[in-house]
This record gives C-alpha cells, structure tokens and sequence, in this order.
C-alpha cells in the first residue's frame, strides 16, 4: 500500500505545527540572554592576591660555596737506598706518629760499607799522626838539619794527611746515615695506606713509585670556590659600607649526605690567583677533624658568613630569576599590580637580601602569581609564611589543632620551596642557608 504525505488541513499537521511554536518560544530567551552575555560566564572583578609588607633588617651576608677537602698533609713513601724489603712494620689505617717505622730493607751491604768506612777514618788517623810528627821534627831541625823546602814539604804532607781524614770521616758519617736509612720511617704523623710493595721487592734510591702513603687527617683543609664577579661585588659593598665584614668568617660545612659539620673552620689563606677554567677564586679553609668524618676528596658545600648588612629579605617563591640574575617581583599599587626587577645582594636560606630597587613599605605578592600581568587590578590579602614554606591568610586566625593548613582562602595557598617566617604585618624574617 502506498503511504500519500499528510495534507495541510489533516489533524497530525496542525499538532507538528504547535509543537514547533512551543519550542521557538521557549528557546528564545534563552538565545537573546547568551547574545548578550560577555566572553567567559560574565563580568571578572580583581585577582585576589596575597601580600606580605617588606621591611628593613639587619640580616647575615652569606655566600653558599662548593668547594673539596684536601688532606692537611700527604707523604709519598719512598726509599732514599737500594734493596729487598725484608719487613713491612706498620699496620695499613691504624694512626702512627712522626718517625714511626714503616719498611726495614736488607742491611748486610751497609753494614760491611759501615766497617770499611771505619777501617779508613783508622787508616787516615795513623798517617796524620806520623805527617805531623815529621812535620814537627823537620821544623826544630831547620838550619841545622834540614832546609826550608824539607820542612815546607813535611807540612804539607801533614796537611794532607789531615784532609784525608776528614774525608774519611764524611764517608763514615754517609755510611752510617745509609745503614739508617734501610729502615724507612714516616716522616709525618697520620693514617698510613696500604703498602704498594711486598716483602722481598727489590726498591731503589730516586724511584718514582712510592711504597705508601702516609695522610694527616687532623687537622684538614676545605677549598671552597668563589666566583671572583661575586669576590668584586662584595668587595664593593664593603667599601660603600653596605657591608660590614665581620672580624673573623663563620663557616659551616654541609657534607655529601646533607649533614652539617660541627667543627669549627678558620681562614688559611685565600688565593692570589683566579682560575681560568672555571673563573673561581680558592679559599682554604682549616677545619679540625678529630673523628677524620671529612676525607681528602670529599665535596662539601660550605656556607660562609661574611658581615653584616641592612636588607629587605624577599622570600625565594615571590621572585623569577633571569638568566642574568636580576629578579621580577610584583608589588601591588593602587590596586594594581605593577613588575619591578630588582638585582639581589645576595641570599638568606629561602629568601633573597634585596638593598635597592624596593622601598620599605612596598605590599609585595607572594601568592596568587599564577598568570598575574603588569597592571592587572588586584585585590590585596594580608597573608604570612610559615616555618613550613606554607601561605598562611593573617585575616583568618588558625583553629587550635591547625587544620587550616595554611590555606588562604582568598588565593589559593601553595607550599614554597623553602621555609620563610612573617611578622604580623608579613616581613619575611625567615633564616637559612642559600646562594
């Protein structure tokens, strides 16, 4: 059977006509209102911000450098005569002193070079004896006797006769000293390695390779490196008087695991010369080492105090550092935020020591960064940082068990990289180690 379209007049048709009425008159509305309304849901108000009031204060002028442990004194144990080792006296790691026994070489030549070395000095003493007594007797025979030449003849055999002497005397002196030396002792107190010869290697005098080595662990030398653009920087803010050295540097050492050394450091001596590899200046450092924690070719990080100095302190998170090592900060302004960039005078733990470029007083952003402009409108939140590296909103007091976690309600709160302490009016007065 075949199906014929529905007239216009017949019942189905009117219906689909209404629904379609219903339909445009309800979505209507709806289409005007979407016309209508701005890109992105509506109308957006000011970026709420939190700002922390910077201050002026009197902070430590650190300076954060690598550096290596470098033994305090190193002996290279080599033979001063020629022979078979016969014993080795010394027990590898266990501390000896100065002139402590290390290597006994065989003594059987020495001691026979000994004895004919004696046998001349005898030899030499008999034939002074008689060169002095003909020179004596030629002397009370001139004019008599004997003539002039005679008696210059027999003082000069005398004279002879007593060099010789001598002579055989420094070959004796040697000989001994050679017997001595087939025992060989180090030269220095320390920890001894383990012996490069065994017994019955043949050694000689002059050899380049060494039997062992003896190390002074106590005390030890750190070389810490600074870079010399740093060195001329702070050489001029002591003499501007923005830096006010301190008579003697603090340093603390950092070891490999992160540990702090708790010994104490004193200056050395610094280099005169600046690397031309890495552009580093060498500053050793003395550090007592009792329990030898600190071994020659460690790396260490070593955090020097050198003065004192008036600077606002800006915490780490609030900062992006360019390649040149300037800093853009955003302060917020008549409820704008504005970017300034700022060079830093150094660091302080988790903060930077900022001494010109901002003002005391300057409301600085430490959160709510995240695609903030030059120039946005933003609403300020008076907020804090705590021990934890956390934002903590100063307008909401922390419920006795802590539960707010550091949460600004306002901006979204976010842990910081390093730990940072407030004021009530959010100076950062946080202290630390840093670069």
């Amino acid at each position: 059977m075949t199906l014929s379209p529905l007239a216009p007049s017949s019942p189905a048709s009117h219906g689909l006509a209404g629904c379609l009425l219903l339909m445009t008159a309800l979505l209507a509305p709806l289409a005007a209102h979407a016309q209508g309304a701005p890109a992105g849901g509506g109308a957006k108000g000011p970026t709420k911000v939190g700002v922390m009031e910077m201050q002026r204060t009197d902070v430590k002028r650190r300076s954060i450098l690598p550096g290596r442990a470098v033994a305090y004194q190193e002996a290279n144990i080599r033979p001063r005569v020629t022979g078979l080792v016969t014993e080795i006296l010394y027990t590898p790691g266990q501390p000896i002193e100065a002139g402590a026994p290390m290597f006994r070489l065989d003594r059987a030549s020495y001691e026979a070079a000994l004895d004919s070395a004696r046998a001349t000095v005898a030899r030499s003493e008999a034939a002074l004896t008689l060169a002095e007594a003909a020179a004596n007797r030629a002397r009370a025979l001139e004019g008599s006797g004997s003539t002039r030449v005679t008696v210059e003849s027999a003082e000069a055999e005398a004279a002879q006769a007593r060099a010789t002497l001598r002579g055989a005397e420094a070959d004796l002196r040697l000989a001994e000293q050679q017997l001595a030396w087939t025992e060989i002792n180090s030269p220095i107190p320390g920890i001894p390695g383990f012996p490069a010869v065994s017994v019955g290697d043949l050694v000689t005098n002059g050899q380049s390779d060494g039997m062992a080595t003896v190390t002074t662990l106590d005390p030890i030398y750190v070389d810490l490196y600074e870079p010399a653009a740093r060195l001329l920087s702070i050489r001029e803010q002591v003499e501007s008087g923005a830096l006010m050295p301190q008579e003697r540097l603090e340093v603390t050492l950092t070891l490999e695991n992160g540990q702090t050394y708790t010994g104490s450091g004193t200056l050395a001596a610094p280099s005169v010369s600046v690397s031309t590899t890495t552009g580093t200046q060498d500053m050793r450092f003395r550090f007592d080492n009792p329990d030898s924690r600190i071994l020659p070719g460690m790396f260490l990080r070593g955090d020097v105090v050198l003065g004192r100095m008036e600077a606002i302190r800006v915490p780490q998170r609030a900062a992006t550092i360019g390649p040149n090592g300037i800093l853009s900060l955003f302060i917020a302004t008549e409820g704008k935020a504005r970017k300034i960039e700022v060079m830093p005078a150094g660091s302080d733990g988790n903060e930077w020591l900022i001494t010109e470029g901002l003002a005391p007083g300057s409301l600085l952003i430490v959160d709510g960064l995240t695609n903030l402009r030059d120039g946005a409108e933003v609403e300020t939140v008076p907020v804090s940082i705590d021990a934890a590296g956390v934002v903590q909103d100063l307008a909401k007091a922390p419920d006795s068990t802590g539960a707010s976690g550091g949460a600004s309600a306002a901006t979204g709160t976010s842990s910081a990289t390093g730990a940072s302490s407030a004021t009530g009016k959010g100076t950062a007065t946080g202290a630390g180690t840093g670069n």
